[in-house]
């Protein structure tokens, strides 16, 4: 466990003295800033108003962009280590790969994870302070979607780490992972399937297996319990899960499915010719 916190520690480190996460920080947080100078608290769309209007925009801005953020700059974690031929130099010390592992992973998980809930915070604190109404219920369930789908890509970035071994290779695939979940985000696309005469249910219970397409429902639920604004799919999850469990899903698959890909790296990190 030592060598793990330190492990993560010099990643963190590493991490903060890097161009990207200067970038990252200045994103969201600049984001943020941006919603407060251009009044979107202060305007009404879908009924939507105050606090209610922001986390609602961020979570728009956070679909697209973090995503990709978290892919990009961890699947050059492993990757890049052994490129540059720094893995084998940390494995001159008494680290296990165990450690080393999941400790790179802890590491990146809250450099990638930090920025965007303190800016989330920031944002909220600077709203209540300005005379909004705090929703404390939509921030705690916001802060845990946030939470899933960050976990949720940085497994999968992992996995993607583990299974080349040039940097290169990583960012192509990372990008490719992206395209493809976006390519199904919008539960309307699916429209496109229909014509294959493929059973409705079926195509959105796959289409409820991408971590993307789960945030923003859950997110939308949150706003809007009864989902009118996704049509007449609402029927089908509504009916299927209900409004409590279906925002439990939400939570709780893309931690699953972040923790599945990282074991999953992780066997193939132990097992292949690391160096």
């Amino acid at each position: 466990m030592k060598n793990l916190l330190l492990v993560a520690k010099l990643d963190i480190k590493e991490s903060i003295k890097s161009k990207w996460f200067f970038i990252y920080s200045i994103v969201f947080g600049g984001l943020m800033a941006l919603f407060f100078i251009t009044g979107i608290t202060n305007s009404v769309v879908m009924g939507f108003s105050g606090l209610s209007r922001l986390l609602l925009i961020y979570m728009q801005v956070t679909i697209i962009i973090l995503p990709i953020f978290i892919l990009t700059t961890t699947v050059k974690s492993i990757a890049g280590d052994k490129e540059s031929n720094i893995l084998e130099y940390m494995l001159s010390f008494p680290i296990s790969l165990r450690d080393y592992y999941w400790g790179k992973m802890t590491g990146r998980f809250l450099t990638v994870f930090m920025p965007v809930i303190i800016a989330l915070f920031l944002g909220v604190a600077y709203g209540v302070f300005k005379g909004g109404a705090l929703p404390y219920d939509m921030l705690v369930l916001y802060s845990c979607l946030l939470f899933g789908l960050s976990f949720s890509f940085l497994g999968i970035a992992f996995f993607i780490s583990s299974i080349v071994r040039s940097h290169d290779v990583a960012i192509g695939a990372s990008f490719v992972v992206w395209i493809v979940m976006l390519a199904f985000i919008d539960i309307a696309l699916i429209g496109l399937m229909l014509q294959n005469r493929i059973s409705d249910n079926l195509i959105i219970t796959i289409s409820l297996l991408n971590p993307l397409e789960v945030f923003r429902v859950g997110a939308i639920s949150l706003f809007d319990p009864e989902l009118t604004v996704i049509g007449p799919v609402a029927y089908y999850i509504l009916d299927t899960f209900g409004h409590t469990l279906f925002v439990a899903y939400s939570v709780v698959y893309p931690i699953i499915l972040g923790f599945v890909f990282a074991v999953l790296g992780y066997i193939i990190f132990k097992k292949k010719d690391i160096l």
